[in-house]
């Protein structure tokens, strides 16, 4: 049951939702900032925003169209100022949870040009096909005409994507699209529950070139490849895996390769856990020789391929394992006394409990953890500070603009 009724915003939860304290406990807001006086119609502990009846000095006008309804977006009603600082403070708030009380350094903004990787979906509505991101909180999927997030490159190419969904859509459910902005063009890597016609091939293969597309590909198999799906990371051309990961934006990627190469100082031997296509692999290896581990396959695929051209560089190595069943043990990387004098990680958002304790147990002097989850962060320096490490710096940046998302630096010594 739902009712409407007034509430005064305390806060702001995690997640960007506001959060107004009641006799039956909080109730969760989504678009509401602290301080504001809302009317909202409450369903048990969430509640839908109705009217600002008194707003925050801190409230903007949202940038884009689909604010609101798209599910992409979190923040766009806050001032940029107010915004950085929230996310400051939710870094501040997960290393205090975990009993560490450090400086965190102002955010870096780093939103560049906008996110060059987009995951989106496709749906048959009637005669007409959607393509977008899901409703907050919901199955529905809002047709995107614009998105102030995303490099222009992949904005102007949505009605070309779209017509090209429509080809591969079943006749019931989604279809997943992963389209990147590489130096080349754009890749688009689809997903489907079915396996594709082989008859529907030449048609789509047309369809790609006729879009522009750089490179097509289906449940990871590539159909056609017009020009090479390459990035350049420290000026190395890398080929990126069909859907595969990368940060969000470019100048995001250079400011945290800034902070990885600061934390790892005068090293000259480094591991690279959760190294992935070689983000910070072929910045370190200007200075030292690296060895980069990674589980991803494809990843150490592209990892190996841009080795092949990459110039001015010491020794890079690489070893394909899962470091989540499997760490990389304190012994292999001490050595025995001629080990690695740093350790960078860079693990996905539930963090890397079990590589942390590895780490910990370890000689190593520098330790740089990077990570896009504050609370899986806190709890992996926690392990590495019990273990002896300090900490020297946590830096914040924010690729993620206007979602509740932020990527963290944070460089130990010991």
């Amino acid at each position: 049951m739902s009712e409407t009724i007034k509430l005064q915003i305390e806060g702001l939860a995690h997640k960007g939702d506001g959060v107004a304290e009641t006799p039956d406990g909080p109730v969760f807001v989504p678009f509401a900032l602290a301080g504001e006086t809302v009317t909202v119609e409450r369903k048990g502990v969430r509640a839908e925003l109705r009217s600002v009846d008194v707003p925050s000095p801190e409230r903007v006008t949202p940038v884009c169209r689909h604010f609101g309804t798209c599910g992409g977006c979190a923040l766009q009603h806050m001032e940029r100022n107010a915004y950085l600082a929230w996310k400051r403070q939710q870094v501040i708030a997960a290393l205090a949870d975990r009993g560490i009380e450090t400086e965190v350094a102002p955010v870096i903004a780093a939103e560049g040009r906008g996110r060059r990787r987009a995951v989106l979906t496709a749906l048959r509505a009637g005669h007409k096909v959607l393509l977008g991101f899901h409703e907050r909180a919901s199955h529905r999927l809002v047709d995107v005409q614009e998105c102030p997030v995303l490099v222009l490159e992949i904005v102007e190419a949505l009605e070309r994507l779209r017509k090209l969904s429509s080809g591969l859509l079943p006749r019931k459910g989604e279809l997943r699209l992963t389209v990147t902005a590489t130096r080349n063009g754009l890749d688009a890597a689809f997903e489907r529950k079915e396996k594709l016609d082989p008859k529907r091939i030449p048609d789509l293969v047309g369809e790609a070139m006729e879009a522009g597309l750089t490179r097509l590909s289906v449940n990871g198999e590539v159909l056609v490849e017009a020009r090479p799906a390459e990035i350049l990371i420290d000026h190395v051309p890398v080929i990126v895996p069909p859907a595969g990961f990368l940060q969000a934006t470019k100048e995001a990627e250079e400011r945290l390769s800034r902070l990885v190469l600061d934390g790892a100082g005068k090293a000259k031997k480094v591991i690279d856990l959760f190294s992935g296509i070689g983000t910070f692999t072929f910045p370190l290896a200007k200075r030292a020789t690296v060895h980069a581990v990674e589980g991803d396959a494809a990843a150490l695929k592209a990892l190996d391929g841009g080795l092949r051209r990459a110039q001015g560089r010491k020794t890079i190595s690489h070893e394909r394992r899962d470091l989540f069943r499997n760490p990389v043990t304190a012994t292999e990387i001490d050595d025995y006394g001629k080990g690695y004098d740093a350790v960078v990680f860079d693990p996905p958002r539930a963090g890397a409990e079990a590589q942390a304790r590895e780490i910990a147990r370890s000689k190593a002097a520098r330790v740089v953890a990077v990570s896009c989850n504050p609370a899986t962060l806190a709890r992996d320096l926690r392990i590495l500070i019990d273990g002896g490490y300090h900490l020297k710096s946590v830096t914040p940046v924010d690729q993620f603009l206007f979602s509740p998302h932020i990527e963290v630096v944070a460089a130990l010594e010991r």
